[in-house]
């Protein structure tokens, strides 16, 4: 991360980009606008910017769709999204998170929760480049390409699924209970249930098990989850 962070506004709406770009330059940042996609996708791959907010109600392609995009290419596969919406059901967040979104932020919210949001994320975002790689037996994590893999076969995994395996080995042999899980690999300031943490357990299992070493992850009763090659 620069000294000074660039952050994508993407919103179809100038009132709000306006607003968010007021507050993160106060707050230190640069800022760069798109009313749509395709704008947001040429900035992107001009600036690089650090981090991306972005609207799920966006003509033409729809936020989600678009970040689905951006986590298959190269150029923006790394770079942190941070969605805006006014849907706060569940089911959105979790469509969200599964699409590879870091945060999620239901409109209205309050400048100063989106600057420490953005300002956490880009802190992890940081630390994330200094890690090594990560082995048990078989099983290995480049952390710098972010690919998983078994006996060097390739392991496909989501982007949450990737994040809980990665925290996982960084911990290895400790209980973790669901609820800091959750602080843990979706922040702190992710507002979503304990049963989530479930669902993506049982979709890196399936992931896993499809290799022989879905043993790894391993319930831990009256707590949680912990990752041992015990």
């Amino acid at each position: 991360m620069s000294n000074n962070p660039c952050i994508l506004i993407v919103d179809d709406e100038a009132a709000i980009r306006e607003m968010i770009s007021t507050g993160l330059t106060l707050a230190g940042m640069s800022c760069l606008s798109a009313k749509d996609a395709t704008e947001a996708h040429r900035i992107i791959f001009d600036h690089s910017p650090d981090l991306i907010l972005l609207d799920w109600m966006l003509p033409t392609i729809s936020g989600i769709d678009f970040a689905r995009r951006l986590r298959k290419e190269e150029i923006s596969t790394e770079i942190p999204i941070i969605m805006l919406t006014a849907r706060s059901e569940e089911d959105y967040k979790i469509q969200g998170l599964d699409a590879g979104v870091d945060d999620y932020m239901t409109k209205p919210f309050s400048m100063r929760e989106l600057i420490a949001r953005v300002k956490a994320i880009l802190r992890r975002k940081t630390g994330h480049t200094t890690r090594k790689n990560l082995q048990a037996e078989a099983l290995m994590i480049d952390t710098i390409s972010q690919r998983v893999s078994v006996n060097q076969q390739a392991v496909s995994l989501g982007p949450t699924e990737y994040r809980l395996l990665e925290f996982f080995m960084s911990h290895p042999d400790r209980a973790f209970s669901r609820v800091q899980l959750l602080d843990q690999v979706w922040g702190s300031t992710v507002y979503v249930e304990d049963r989530t943490v479930d669902v993506h357990i049982r979709r890196l299992r399936k992931a896993l098990e499809d290799h022989g070493v879905d043993h790894f992850i391993q319930t831990v009763r009256g707590t949680g989850y912990r990752f041992s090659v015990k």
